[in-house]
């Protein structure tokens, strides 16, 4: 029964349309050797043999989308610059529709390049502007946007405060989604961490929490919970689902409070994880799904994910069949018509 409520899960997901509205980047990884120290500064000097550019950002909830067999259409802002050129091929390969995409002159395509020795990381260099659009520019991007709301089935926020969401958007964005029936989801950052009143999920991690709440709460204590209670309250939202990473997820909505351990994993790389578990639970959200089953999943692909190096997508298969054997939340699982 498992196997056949995951195939019809799957099956549900197939064609579904998703507008992803966020902040787009470039990962870009450069791996090497390092076998000495430069002369020149106490750093290690290294030899490059491989470079990889993998899309990032609200572009990898896209991709996670596409890898649930979902139709993503992503909306974001690129700079006028080769890097963009970059970033739309990379989309393109991929198989995704670039049309959301908008650019402008006074900001460049943010990318974050990694520097790797082995398997470690040694640096971490940014090129980015997180200004928020002007008020010409958040226009235009609203204007880019409307075409596509009326053809989707869920809106999710990837915020990652690099200016290209911003207050009026959220509000306009929520309104117009609400209007249609289309159920919103978020994942946060600081910058705007209070602004999505009203919307249908919203997940921050236990880090985001505690900073936005100004409380040095322990996940999963008492003190933790009305925290997110007091949280829920005050942005009028109906489910909001904390990530508390090798302690799982932590649902708590209007129907009551759930905990979803994670699983023992051999981990890899967690960049990319919270990309992973908002593609999945706002698909579920908008599928009608119950708050557990929805956050069991979202937790079991959530933890898949980093197994492997580098940000990437939800392995479709692998994830189908670890959910048909490992939860026990099936007999659970009911679609909305």
């Amino acid at each position: 029964m498992n196997k056949q409520k995951v195939e019809a899960l799957f099956e549900r997901f197939q064609g579904m349309r998703v507008l992803i509205v966020g902040d787009v980047m470039i990962d870009s990884y450069l791996w090497g050797q390092a076998t000495r120290i430069s002369p020149e500064a106490p750093v290690p000097v290294v030899n490059v043999k491989k470079r990889e550019w993998r899309l990032g950002g609200a572009a990898n909830v896209a991709l996670n989308v596409k890898a649930l067999g979902a139709v993503p259409m992503l909306c974001g802002i690129l700079g006028n610059d080769t890097e963009a050129e970059r970033f739309v091929s990379l989309m393109q390969s991929e198989g995704l529709d670039t049309s959301g995409l908008m650019q402008v002159d006074d900001r460049p395509t943010t990318i974050k390049h990694r520097i790797l020795a082995g398997s470690q990381q040694l640096l971490r260099v940014d090129t980015e502007e997180d200004r928020p659009l002007n008020e010409v520019q958040n226009e235009q991007f609203r204007q880019h946007i409307a075409p596509l709301l009326t053809q989707v089935d869920v809106v999710i926020f990837e915020d990652y405060d690099k200016g290209c969401i911003t207050p009026p958007l959220i509000e306009w964005l929520i309104a117009e989604a609400h209007k249609r029936g289309v159920k919103v989801s978020v994942d946060p950052k600081k910058r705007n961490f209070f602004a999505y009143r009203g919307v249908d999920l919203f997940k921050p991690n236990l880090k985001e929490l505690k900073e936005a709440m100004a409380a040095e709460i322990e996940p999963l204590s008492e003190a933790f919970k009305e925290t997110v209670k007091l949280l829920r309250q005050r942005l009028q939202v109906p489910h909001l689902m904390t990530t508390l990473s090798e302690k799982g997820i932590y649902w708590q909505s209007n129907e009551g409070e759930w905990h979803v351990p994670a699983h023992v994993r051999s981990i890899a790389d967690v960049s990319g994880a919270g990309d992973t578990v908002i593609a999945v639970a706002s698909l579920c959200l908008a599928l009608g799904l119950a708050p557990y089953p929805t956050a069991a999943l979202a937790n079991l692909a959530g933890g898949l994910v980093c197994e492997y190096p580098g940000v990437v997508p939800v392995p479709r298969l692998r994830f189908m069949e670890e959910a048909s054997r490992q939860l026990t939340v099936w007999e659970e699982v009911e679609f909305s018509p």
